[in-house]
């Protein structure tokens, strides 16, 4: 029977890195939760209101993307949609499914929630247009896309 191989450890350097990304992202979580109480509205509520403003899309992909059940982004879609920031429709492709779709409304807010984010626009905006390019493909190497 093969023994499993032990993974390094690793160096300093990239732990340091690995505490400083998960502080980024608790720093943008915070900031993003304060938006959306601005707008009277929950960071999940946010966050998807953000997703759709880019397409519509069907709730089992938007539970894919928001790593939740259906039934909880039924009842997100369901809370937005009373307040007329999103509406169903159907799938062009597929009269079976229906797409939650931002309203013009909701587009609105999603833009308006997205300025209003402090983290990630001020530090970010400390740095050249270079560093900022640099940053972003590191991002994206490191994410593979």
């Amino acid at each position: 029977m093969a023994t499993p191989q032990k993974t390094a450890r690793p160096d300093v350097l990239t732990l340091e890195v690995i505490e400083l990304i998960g502080d980024v992202v608790a720093r943008f979580h915070a900031d993003f939760e304060d938006a959306a109480a601005e707008y009277a509205l929950t960071g999940a509520q946010a966050r998807l209101l953000s997703l759709l403003s880019l397409e519509p899309l069907p709730m089992r992909k938007l539970a894919h993307k928001l790593r939740c059940e259906p039934s909880n982004v039924t009842g997100i879609v369901d809370r937005l949609e009373s307040r007329g920031l999103v509406e169903r429709r159907p799938d062009p492709a597929d009269r079976r499914v229906k797409l939650a779709a931002v309203t013009d409304e909701g587009r609105a807010v999603a833009r308006s929630l997205r300025e209003s984010l402090r983290f990630a626009r001020e530090p970010l905006a400390g740095l050249s247009d270079a560093e900022r390019t640099v940053f972003r493909d590191l991002l994206r190497r490191m994410l593979g896309v």
